[in-house]
């Protein structure tokens, strides 16, 4: 399998790709637990209401005990504060619940501003990686031997502008068709420079 391409100029710009997907990665995760933060602190006048309710219901039954030892009107003075502590608690709890949703949405905001983006430019770069790695796999297949560019020569003709063809040779297709080996070789690296792959030495080399 051909992770990366084996020209240098390309596989820098492969490698500089996946350091900035990771760099994309990490700035949206950045910007999501601002925006959860940014949430969550909205139920900070919550959180001091909370806190006092439960203060309220603390000192009502502390009241409500104190007074319930008086004799004879102990039992009637106690009812207010029993009820005031009542309602304290309620409105304590009702204001934890309140938090808690209120941190809930800001969990699932930041969640949702980081994973969009991020979903949607990694599934393009794993695509655009993926399909490279299939391709250049595929290709490598057929890089065995310098007898196998010539298919490579051929797609080279096909797909390559023609300027850089004539670089190569006035009369590329001649060239190809008279099995020139120097010709065909340079064809045949110029498209597998394309593949990010590495081509075989040509004969003279070897």
């Amino acid at each position: 399998m051909t992770l990366y391409a084996a020209a240098p100029a390309r596989r820098f710009r492969q490698v500089l790709g996946d350091l900035l997907l990771l760099a994309w990665i990490a700035s949206w995760v950045w910007v999501g637990r601002l925006v959860q933060d940014t949430v969550v602190r909205l139920a900070e006048p919550v959180v001091g209401i909370q806190a006092r309710a439960s203060d309220l219901g603390r000192t009502m039954r502390d009241a409500s005990s104190s007074v319930s030892d008086l004799p004879l009107v102990g039992d009637t003075l106690k009812v207010p504060f029993d009820r005031a502590s009542g309602t304290g608690d309620g409105i304590a709890r009702s204001s934890a619940d309140l938090v808690a949703q209120i941190q809930q949405i800001g969990w699932l905001l930041g969640l949702l501003t980081a994973a969009v983006p991020i979903l949607l430019v990694t599934l393009w770069w794993v695509a655009r990686r993926v399909a490279f790695v299939r391709a250049a796999t595929a290709a490598q297949r057929f890089v065995d031997s310098e007898a196998d560019l010539d298919l490579f020569a051929l797609r080279a003709m096909a797909r390559q502008p023609l300027e850089r063809l004539t670089r190569i040779s006035p009369d590329p297709v001649g060239a190809w068709r008279r099995g020139d080996p120097e010709v065909v070789h340079a064809l045949a690296v110029m498209e597998l420079r394309e593949q990010g792959l590495r081509p075989p030495a040509p004969r003279s080399a070897r």
